[in-house]
């Protein structure tokens, strides 16, 4: 909305009011917009807000105006995590536990999944995405077939960017291509893709090494800050997606942060540091457009960094005060990231919480704070808890006492209880070597207090023996997950439609 629309509409709720007239819900309370930012693999400990050595002012403004959760739980990759956050569902019930298909199936979610964008887009909401997708790579399945108006960015992820610096994949693909009998495919050679709602969805540009240093600050970043202008000036609410790129290897931040700083050391820091700026510009954007007081602004990570050559493939990376990485799961190091969530004048200011929090739950929140929970489905499990009472200081709590982990075999992995963990599975090996290590199953789950040892260094059983009570919460939990289950079976994964 524009200014001075926000100005007409004061001032008919005030003259409304005086006169004792019941006006129109928009004249009264327009709908919010949604800014959704999703970092890739950034760790705990990355912004300066939560205890990171790279300045982020702007990220750090952002926390100081808003609310930081300091208990924010995702899942085991970018797949899982983002099919969590558009389906309020655990991946495992989606089929999209893990970012590979099996042999012959579909990359992705199934149609049948209900998205937030489609939620937005039922409530009368304009939609778009920029950036990585990753929850389908076809026809059918790709961000413009689940929901969203518009959409320019990748179906898969920011490494495909490398596949043409390999003589044998470019060999490949032309084999591909000549079978197919087809000049282009969506997906070979990599493509950025770009597509319209009721539209099939078409390449826009490659996607390679040249373009990897610069598509946030060259594209990205000006389509989503283009779209809320345009958004605004047409007072439609809007939910935009950016999937930022950084800091999924490739790491390749732009050449105008790279080694142009005597502050920072290294390309991580660097990366970080553009991160800052390039949240600065979407932050300006929605200032710009007059329409701060009324967007809601989410900023989070979908993964924990590091087990990926030294740090995400840069050198660097932190997961804060905790155990574990992006491959070291299941401790808090690989599941726990920042989240920060801010709208004006609504949400308090400065608010650091605890609370605890997962990407599951952004689904059925921002369809309450958009008064739209009705359109959440009823007929399939959803596992998001609707925090918007919390968010809007009505609640001490956000309903949240416990989270279930998966693996990347759709397993379970662990499960929080309030303050208590426990360890069904975990990876065998130590952080940096873990990627190449086996999930291993121990003789008794381990248990760790998290308010005493955030660390996980002291397995209950071997420190005291008094808290075999923890099975009860526990098993309580993974036994209302499996009684949903018999009722409502999982998707397979790679399935091409699914009855159920």
């Amino acid at each position: 909305m524009k200014p001075r629309a926000i100005h007409h509409t004061l001032g008919c709720a005030l003259l409304g009011a005086a006169m004792g007239v019941a006006l129109p819900a928009s004249a009264q309370d327009a709908k919010p917009n949604i800014v959704f930012i999703l970092v890739d693999n950034v760790g705990y400990g990355d912004f300066g807000v939560y205890g990171g050595t790279t300045a982020t002012p702007r990220i750090d403004e952002l926390a100081s105006e808003g609310i930081r959760f300091t208990n924010y739980n995702v899942e085991v990759q970018c797949t899982p995590s983002r099919s969590a956050i558009m389906t309020g569902r655990h991946p495992v019930r989606s089929g999209t536990y893990s970012v590979l298909p099996p042999p012959g199936g579909a990359s992705g979610m199934v149609p049948w999944e209900y998205t937030i964008a489609e939620l937005l887009s039922d409530a009368g909401y304009a939609t778009a995405l920029y950036g990585k997708w990753h929850l389908g790579n076809e026809q059918g399945r790709l961000p413009n077939d689940q929901g969203f108006d518009e959409w320019w960015g990748i179906p898969n992820s920011w490494d495909q960017s490398g596949f043409t610096s390999y003589p044998m994949y470019n060999l490949l693909a032309k084999e591909i291509l000549a079978e197919e009998k087809k000049t282009e495919l969506l997906n070979v050679p990599p493509h950025v893709l770009e597509g319209k709602k009721g539209e099939p969805s078409k390449p826009a540009m490659d996607l390679d090494m040249k373009i990897r240093p610069v598509i946030d600050a060259d594209y990205l970043i000006p389509k989503t800050v283009a779209f809320i202008k345009e958004q605004a000036e047409a007072e439609k609410p809007f939910f935009v997606y950016l999937g930022y790129s950084e800091m999924h290897p490739p790491i390749q931040c732009n050449p105008a942060f790279v080694g142009t700083s005597p502050e920072r050391g290294g390309m991580y820091a660097d990366c970080i540091a553009e991160m800052d700026y390039r949240v600065g510009q979407v932050l300006d954007g929605i200032k710009d457009a007059g329409i701060e007081d009324n967007t809601i602004v989410v900023f989070s990570s979908d993964n924990a960094t590091g087990g990926l050559s030294g740090g995400a493939g840069a050198n660097g990376g932190s997961n804060g005060p905790f155990r574990g990485d992006f491959f070291y799961t299941p401790f808090e190091g690989s599941m726990r990231v920042p989240a920060i969530v801010r709208w004006p004048g609504k949400f308090a200011e400065g608010q650091v919480t605890e609370e605890m929090f997962a990407a599951v739950d952004w689904m059925p929140t921002l369809a309450s704070l958009v008064g739209e929970s009705k359109l959440v489905p009823t007929d399939r499990p959803i596992d998001g808890k609707d925090a918007a009472d919390f968010l809007l200081g009505k609640s001490k709590t956000t309903g949240r006492e416990d989270y279930m982990f998966f693996g990347t075999d759709g397993e379970l992995m662990s499960v929080k209880w309030r303050y208590y963990k426990m360890i069904k599975r975990m990876t065998a090996g130590p952080a940096l070597d873990a990627i190449d290590q086996a999930y291993i199953e121990p003789q008794l789950p381990l248990f760790f207090d998290l308010s005493s040892d955030p660390h996980e260094d002291f397995n209950l059983w071997t420190t005291t023996l008094t808290m075999a009570w923890l099975f009860d919460p526990m098993l309580h939990v993974i036994g209302a997950f499996d009684e949903s289950v018999k009722k409502y079976p999982n998707i397979p994964a790679g399935a091409r439609d699914f009855k159920g």
